[in-house]
């Protein structure tokens, strides 16, 4: 599926899309666990969607994957209002901190997987 996407992102996007913009938090999700099919599904990499640029998207799952630093504590509202525009497009999104995948990306690695295997069961 095809989505719309807002044409003043896309500048924005070709830099993002640069491997040395990611963040470390990024960088180790899509080198442990994204890159390279270890969950058996294609993810992408900052997938533009209307004004939204996600971190992570899988089209065959329909799910976005969010990297969450601590300025996400003051854009909550933000964040809730992507979420709802995502989920109405029948996008699931899934969000994991900076924090969590820094200390504890073990858990976070399996909690995907089996966020993965219980979209299949849905």
């Amino acid at each position: 599926m095809h989505f719309l996407y807002n044409s003043k992102n896309k500048e924005f996007w070709k830099v993002m899309r640069n491997q040395e913009t990611m963040t470390k938090a990024e960088w180790l999700l899509w080198n442990t666990t994204l890159k390279w099919n270890k969950t058996w599904y294609r993810f992408l990499r900052q997938k533009l969607i209307w004004n939204y640029i996600l971190d992570f998207y899988c089209a065959k799952l329909k799910l976005c994957i969010e990297i969450d630093d601590q300025s996400h504590d003051r854009k909550w509202e933000e964040d809730e209002e992507r979420t709802n525009y995502l989920n109405n497009l029948w996008i699931k999104v899934i969000r994991y901190t900076n924090e969590q995948i820094y200390h504890n990306l073990d858990w976070v690695i399996q909690d995907l997987e089996w966020k993965i295997k219980e979209m299949n069961y849905e």
